[in-house]
This record gives structure tokens, sequence and C-alpha cells, in this order.
């Protein structure tokens, strides 16, 4: 079994992350190799809530340049978590 803190990497923090947020729906940056009922069981863990659907899609790789060198950014993956309605708001989102 893999620490829940391995597979929850960050939470996404962005304009339209906050708006879902008053529907109870959260952004996380995951474990690319985590499957869903990983990444439901680690945020039940963590914050401990009722979780009642988990979304995820992979973020792909974009190409940047910086001066004549190029690359690529790392890809990496992302869960939507719906929380449950009798479930309690995450306190780590509070403040935002």
């Amino acid at each position: 079994m893999k620490d829940p803190r391995d597979i929850i990497k960050r939470p996404v923090i962005t304009e339209q992350s906050t708006e879902l947020m008053a529907s109870k729906r959260y952004v996380f940056e995951v474990d690319i190799r985590a499957n869903k009922t990983e990444i439901k069981s680690a945020v039940e863990q963590i914050f401990n809530v009722k979780v009642s659907s988990v979304n995820t899609l992979r973020v792909p790789a974009k190409p940047k340049r910086y001066g004549r060198h190029s690359g690529y950014t790392s890809e990496w993956k992302k869960a939507f978590v719906q929380l449950s309605e009798d479930s309690k708001e995450l306190e780590f989102f509070e403040s935002v």
C-alpha cells in the first residue's frame, strides 16, 4: 500500500478551481501512476472526508524555449475530487 501523501502531491489553486470549491469539488496534482480508487482512499485518509467521485486527466508536456535551448515541461496528472453532500469542506482551502 502506498502512503497517501505520496499519491496526493499538491492542490491546484486556479481561478477555475476556486469556483469549483463552492460545490465541494477540489483539484489536486497526483502521482501519474495513481488510479481513481487510490486517489479516493488517499483523500479520505488525509482529510477525513467522504468522496463521492473522482475524475482524472493527464496534462500533456508542452514545448518550452529558453533562449536557444528548447525542451519540454513534465507531463502530470490532475484529479477532480467531488465530496459527498454530508461531508465537511476541506479546511486546507478555507483561506482561499
